[in-house]
């Protein structure tokens, strides 16, 4: 019996993982558009603060639950900053730092990170340790 078997891959998940790695791309085109405009800084700022940190907290199997996703929101702009952060001072050590290569950096680390199984949430881990624990007898 040889079936070709692929794996599944939920479509949902696989719009996320797409809208994540296109996040970066998307704000690099707007800097196309007129200075000062809203709908040139507005994509960009919302990238740089969340797009990384979504990027490697977001695409992981399964549901997560409340806590796991209020986690992840929580800690998607930190991490997406600290990432921004490592970016540009690597940028600046190598002397070639501009706004353009700056969000195509980030643009490809997003990319990346969005192919990639996200970061373990301590949220989701306790719920699956809390859930296998032996029940205490009593009596």
């Amino acid at each position: 019996m040889s079936e070709n078997r692929q794996p599944t891959f939920p479509t949902r998940r696989a719009l996320t993982r797409a809208a994540l790695a296109l996040s970066g791309w998307a704000a690099l085109a707007a800097t196309a558009l007129p200075a000062g405009s809203p709908l040139r800084w507005a994509p960009v700022l919302l990238f740089v603060c969340f797009g990384p940190g979504f990027a490697l907290l977001c695409p992981r199997p399964g549901l997560l639950r409340p806590g796991a996703r209020l986690e992840a929101v929580a800690l998607a702009a930190p991490l997406g900053l600290s990432v921004a952060v490592i970016a540009a001072t690597a940028l600046f050590l190598v002397e070639g730092f501009s706004g353009t290569a700056f969000l195509v950096t980030l643009a490809a680390v997003t990319t990346l990170a969005s192919a990639l199984p996200g970061l373990p949430l301590p949220a989701a881990r306790g719920a699956v340790a809390r859930s296998r624990a032996t029940p205490v007898r009593r009596g």
